[in-house]
């Protein structure tokens, strides 16, 4: 979709304000393809309003965002074919089974022949003996699963998770972690089935919010801390370690601002 030397993602001087209130205050990123950014900041700091428009589920109220080199604006439609996204919504349909919801999923992004690639990503999640149960059947954590199942499915090139380890037990948050690091290229080994496939050989782009800062920095080439709407440090990792990112952390978060994000 883009090559090595244009970035995946550019956001130019990106706002998004709720009536008087502006969540996003000029935000400026680049995620070059291949690329983990990892994105932290306090509550109300503009990180899930900046998901949301990467993955085309509300629009900015000023400035661009182009993915693969296609404005967002302008060819939105062609562009969510390459994005998985896992948000705080699932965007599953509770009256049909997790089966039902891939093979949905799988004719609205075109896969042919998709039912090796739905068994492979349900074994993945956990969830092969309740693929014939209705989702509202399910625990949170369990449409979690789901949804990340979903997000994976069509191996899209651009990865947009917001939290996405909300809800999940710490098995299945373990085996997130794994399924980022294989997709990142970071992986030793790839796990059977896995949906990453030739993870190490083609890294997705990832862009992930949490507050997790071990589990962040280990899947991140670079950080960017959000606060108050606004990019307060955008940097390599460059093996930061949580205990050095903290203090960079509570600095950025301590710097004069006003408003409010969310």
């Amino acid at each position: 979709m883009s090559d090595a030397g244009i970035p995946m993602i550019e956001v130019r001087n990106l706002t998004k304000s709720f009536g008087a209130k502006y969540a996003l205050r000029g935000v400026d990123l680049r995620v070059m393809p291949g690329e983990s950014l990892v994105l932290f900041g306090p509550n109300g700091a503009g990180k899930t309003t900046l998901v949301r428009i990467l993955s085309s589920l509300s629009r900015p109220s000023g400035g661009s965002v182009r993915i693969g080199g296609l404005d967002l604006a302008k060819h939105a439609d062609g562009i969510r074919r390459y994005l998985g996204v896992v948000s705080h919504a699932p965007l599953l349909y509770d009256s049909l089974t997790a089966e039902e919801n891939l093979r949905f999923f799988a004719e609205l992004y075109g896969m042919k022949q998709p039912d090796a690639r739905i068994a492979a990503m349900l074994e993945r999640v956990g969830l092969t003996a309740r693929r014939g149960d209705l989702v509202r059947t399910f625990s949170r954590g369990m449409v979690q699963r789901l949804a990340i199942a979903r997000a994976l499915l069509h191996d899209p090139e651009v990865l947009l998770l917001d939290e996405p380890d909300t809800g999940l037990d710490p098995q299945a948050a373990e085996m997130l972690h794994g399924l980022l690091s294989e997709l990142s290229g970071r992986a030793a080994t790839v796990h059977p089935g896995s949906p990453a496939g030739a993870a190490i050989e083609r890294p997705r782009t990832i862009v992930t919010v949490t507050h997790s800062i071990e589990r962040g920095l280990a899947i991140a080439d670079r950080i960017a801390i959000l606060v108050n709407g606004r990019v307060a440090h955008d940097a390599p990792v460059g093996g930061m370690t949580a205990a050095e990112f903290r203090p960079l952390y509570d600095e950025c978060c301590a710097r004069p601002r006003g408003g409010g994000g969310r």
